[in-house]
C-alpha cells in the first residue's frame, strides 16, 4: 500500500491549516475577490493551483533520482527538511498580522488574474523549499515508487489548497472583514501553524 491511511488523514488536515494561514497566496485570492468579484478570486485560485503542478512535479523527481542515487542522502534531506520546518514555526511564531492590500480597484480579465496566480507560484523558489520539506516525510521508499508517492501527496495537497482557496474566493467579502476586524484572530492562526510546523519537524526527524 502506497499512502497509509492515518497519514494520509494526518496529510489531509496539515495542509488544510497550512492553506488558510494568511500569506500571499491565500491573501491573493482573498483581495482578488474582494476587489473584483468571487469569479476573480476563483481566477487567482486555479492560476496558483496551476503554479503548484510545477513544483509538485519538479519535487517529485528530484527526490526520487536522489533516493535511488543515495539513500543516505535521502536521510539527511529529511533532516534538514526537519530544522526547515522548525525554522518556519519560529517565522510563524512571531508573524504580526498582514497588513490589508488596498490596490486600486482597476478591471482586469480573469485570464490576467489566472496568469497572475500562476506566475506568482511558479517564480516564488520559497514554495519548492517547502515541497522539499513537506512531502519526503510522508513518502517512504520501502512502500514503492518514491516519484509516484510524492506526485499522489502534491495533488492531494494541491485539492486541499483548491478546497480552502475556493471557499475564500466565494466568502471572500466577509472573510476580509473578519480578517481585519481582529488582529488576534489572526495571530491565533501564526500560532496554530506555528505548533503544526513543530510537529511535522518532529515526525519528519524521527521518522
Amino acid at each position: 500500500m502506497l499512502l497509509v491511511t492515518s497519514e494520509v488523514a494526518t496529510f489531509v488536515a496539515a495542509s488544510i491549516v497550512l492553506a488558510f494561514i494568511p500569506g500571499p497566496d491565500l491573501l491573493f485570492v482573498l483581495t482578488e475577490g474582494m476587489l473584483r468579484g468571487r469569479r476573480a478570486g476563483i481566477a487567482g485560485m486555479l492560476g496558483l493551483c496551476s503554479g503548484l503542478v510545477f513544483h509538485i512535479t519538479a519535487v517529485a523527481l528530484g527526490v526520487a533520482a536522489l533516493v535511488q542515487a543515495s539513500p543516505l542522502a535521502f536521510a539527511m534531506l529529511r533532516y534538514v527538511g526537519a530544522a526547515y520546518l522548525l525554522y518556519l514555526a519560529w517565522k510563524a511564531w512571531g508573524a504580526g498580522t498582514s497588513p490589508a492590500a488596498t490596490p486600486v480597484n482597476v478591471p482586469v480579465g480573469l485570464a490576467a488574474i489566472y496568469r497572475r496566480g500562476v506566475v506568482m507560484n511558479v517564480t516564488n523558489p520559497k514554495v519548492a523549499i517547502f515541497f522539499l520539506a513537506f512531502l519526503p516525510q510522508f513518502a517512504h521508499p520501502e512502500r514503492g515508487a518514491v516519484a509516484f508517492q510524492m506526485l499522489m501527496l502534491g495533488g492531494i495537497f494541491m485539492l486541499c489548497s483548491a478546497s480552502c482557496f475556493l471557499l475564500v474566493a466565494i466568502l471572500s467579502h466577509p472573510i476580509g472583514t473578519w480578517l481585519r476586524q481582529s488582529p488576534v484572530r489572526e495571530a491565533r492562526l501564526n500560532l496554530a501553524a506555528s505548533l503544526i510546523f513543530v510537529a511535522l519537524a518532529v515526525k519528519l526527524a524521527v521518522g
